[in-house]
């Protein structure tokens, strides 16, 4: 436990305080999406299908957003923006134990969606900022590794929360989220503020906000729109964390439907998930710190992905203890995927990052991640159930192209930066 413990937190006082900050927001979000389905269809009284179109309509709302909420970030100032965020989740959590309705739902999944994106693209950014170049992407390893302990234990506390037998743990889940939210809210505040913060921006007077709001950047060639290669490079990146997809929504449905493995090999799957996670992710992110080693890492977690497409088609036609084996092996490399394409999409979102607007390039890389990934979970069923062999090698032959084509884009964000003019990487202050 104690080996655990020093691959989930960092003896920098910076990490360790974001570390734990981590853990406390996602036990907050992991204990609420562990019961909410439930709670929306038996406490809110909605169908299963109008759960399902108020997320779409979140999600399309939060799409047509993300641009306009990166740059409003930038105007806010990156580190005010996650406070901000951060508690406007936090009371749009505990105000679910207010709706009664579809249309209340779906106001509220609008709202949440937009606080949650625009609290990203204010996180993020500081992030990216707050620490030197060199050991950034190992820092944010730490922070993956203790979101997934915190994830962890909320699934946790929300299943006992669901194992209780009646409605008023259920009907508690969205308070004890929000005080929560509240809770980690607060933390984010002891979080130092940045040498070069974008708050001054806020400070200049409400014109820079307005500008910001209307998106008056559109014809400055500084502005993330602009530039063009960095859509395509957050696109593809988008084509590569596809891997998600096969681990949590492919991998069931072709263990049930396909194979003869018990389906409780599911749970030791996603537990083997969970600690590889945890114990793995800082290790796959070392020496993670620029361009070069980025793109390498991206290479490294698609060939994984390629590698368990290749292992997980097999087993269709094996039996017994050679199904279960390969299913385990594919997940286990799926996981690795995971883990270094984590590394690999965080050092690209730093280094093809203009400094001075990385609230505004996080929008747009939310953007350009939709667009490659939103198709996947459809398209990937189809083939893997569908198609079968030929379906899985189509889904392989997506992540080589992908990883082939994502080299020449970043070069050519990274050329474009140079081009207009993009200040260097600054360290960040503590």
């Amino acid at each position: 436990m104690t080996r655990l413990m020093t691959k989930v937190l960092s003896d920098d006082p910076l990490i360790r305080s974001m570390s734990y900050q981590s853990v406390l927001s996602a036990f907050g979000e992991g204990a609420f999406l562990t019961g909410s389905a439930v709670y929306f269809t038996q406490i809110v009284g909605l169908s299963p299908a109008q759960v399902g179109l108020g997320l779409t309509i979140g999600g399309v709302v939060v799409f047509c957003a993300s641009v306009p909420l990166g740059r409003l970030a930038d105007a806010v100032g990156t580190r005010r923006t996650w406070i901000l965020g951060s508690l406007l989740e936090a009371l749009l959590f505990g105000s679910w134990f207010l709706v009664e309705g579809f249309a209340a739902y779906v106001a509220v999944t609008i709202a949440l969606e937009l606080a949650a994106s625009w609290m990203r693209s204010g996180r993020n950014a500081y992030r990216f900022e707050v620490f030197p170049r060199e050991t950034r992407v190992r820092s944010l390893a730490y922070m993956r590794a203790s979101r997934n302990v915190g994830y962890t234990l909320g699934a946790g506390a929300g299943g006992l929360a669901l194992a209780a037998g009646s409605d008023g743990p259920i009907m508690a889940i969205p308070l004890v989220t929000a005080v929560i939210l509240l809770l980690n809210t607060a933390w984010i505040t002891r979080m130092p503020r940045l040498s070069r913060e974008a708050e001054a921006h806020a400070e200049a007077g409400d014109t820079a906000l307005e500008a910001a709001v209307a998106g008056s950047r559109r014809s400055d060639p500084r502005a993330a729109l602009r530039n063009r290669p960095f859509i395509l490079t957050s696109t593809l990146s988008g084509v590569l964390s596809t891997h998600q997809v096969l681990l949590n929504v492919v991998v069931p449905l072709w263990l049930v439907a396909e194979t003869d493995a018990p389906r409780v090999l599911l749970a030791w799957l996603f537990g083997t998930n969970t600690v590889m996670a945890v114990a793995l992710q800082v290790a796959t992110a070392r020496g993670v710190s620029d361009v070069g080693t980025s793109l390498r890492a991206v290479r490294r977690g698609a060939f994984f992905f390629v590698l368990s497409c290749g292992v997980l088609l097999v087993t269709h036609d094996t039996i017994g203890w050679v199904t279960i084996a390969l299913m385990w092996i594919g997940h286990v490399t799926v996981t690795f995927a995971e883990l270094y394409d984590s590394a690999g999409s965080w050092g690209l979102q730093a280094e093809l990052s203009d400094p001075d607007r990385r609230g505004e390039y996080q929008g747009v890389s939310q953007l350009g991640f939709i667009l490659g990934s939103v198709w996947a979970p459809a398209a990937y069923t189809f083939l893997a159930m569908e198609v079968g062999t030929w379906g899985w090698i189509t889904i392989g032959a997506l992540v080589v192209v992908a990883a082939a084509a994502i080299a020449p884009a970043a070069r050519a964000a990274e050329r474009h930066l140079a081009r207009v003019g993009a200040p260097g990487q600054a360290v960040g202050a503590g």
